[in-house]
């Protein structure tokens, strides 16, 4: 299936324009309309602060959401009307908790999301529900573009991050459009079970269904000789010059993720490339 239509969110008028810039990008390599969905965000909360506040201080965080939203709308149409894509800008207003349900109810009729890495410096605290709702409730996989990276419009050289997982094989099934046109695709097994049924062939099977569909897909299995699952990802991604990563995201909990820790957190943490992620 082709990607035709794009969709992506606007939060922070700093992010703005590399957003945008991406998410265009993409949808003009795909031949794609692109959705852009401006939000002012209240990021007051309902349950803690509201006990005690009068209608004049409840009126300010909605006139002041509301003007956020009309302003990052305003310089979404400037900068698309220069693109070369088809596009459409709206705005909106949602509190900080519920903003994933409004990402996720226009999501679910994209076939691709393109955000902002969501961790980092400077990152406002709606950019990881804002990825989630996406992921989750839309079902949609999620494009993530670091802020200083270009998004290529064809990708040459594809690491796929491979565990067997129902995640990492939607994953690869969503990314299918990108894998068909790349040059070569790294299939990356870290550490695979010395006792699994395909321990004799890790990552034959995905081999097998990628050829199927015409992509040139090799098996990299790699020892956990860094810390972290996410760090030797890095590493392969720069030896072998990717430039895009295919994963599936949150295998665990995302409550688990967020106090422990997990693959999905550290590759974005840290996500030097344009990665790819479905759950």
């Amino acid at each position: 299936m082709a990607f035709k239509s794009i969709f992506t969110v606007v939060t922070d008028e700093a992010l703005a324009k590399s957003t945008l810039d991406h998410a265009a990008t993409v949808a003009a390599g795909c031949d794609a309309h692109l959705d852009a969905v401006c939000f002012g965000v209240d990021r007051t909360q309902t349950g803690y602060y509201y006990a005690g506040a009068n209608a004049m201080v409840l009126q300010e965080t909605l006139t002041r959401a509301n003007n956020d939203a009309s302003s990052l709308a305003a310089a979404a149409r400037a900068q698309l009307g220069n693109s070369e894509c088809r596009w459409a800008v709206e705005d909106g207003v949602a509190q900080l908790a519920d903003i994933g349900r409004h990402v996720a109810a226009r999501a679910r009729f994209a076939d691709l999301v393109v955000l902002p890495k969501p961790y980092g410096t400077n990152r406002g605290a709606e950019l990881e529900p804002v990825l989630e709702g996406a992921l989750f409730e839309g079902q949609v996989p999620v494009l993530v573009v670091p802020d200083d990276v270009d998004p290529p419009e064809h990708p040459k050289r594809i690491v796929i991050g491979w565990n067997e997982s129902a995640e990492a094989l939607r994953a690869v099934r969503a990314a299918m459009p990108f894998l068909v046109g790349a040059e070569a695709v790294h299939v990356v097994v870290i550490d695979p079970p010395q006792h699994g049924p395909n321990r004799s062939d890790p990552g034959g099977l995905l081999s097998q269904y990628l050829s199927r569909h015409g992509v040139k897909a090799e098996i990299d299995v790699l020892s956990k000789t860094l810390p972290r699952v996410a760090d030797v990802m890095h590493r392969h991604v720069r030896d072998v010059d990717a430039d895009m990563v295919v994963m599936g995201a949150y295998g665990h909990s995302r409550f688990r993720e967020a106090i422990l820790g997990g693959a999905t957190r550290n590759m974005l943490e840290h996500v030097e490339v344009t990665t790819f992620m479905a759950h």
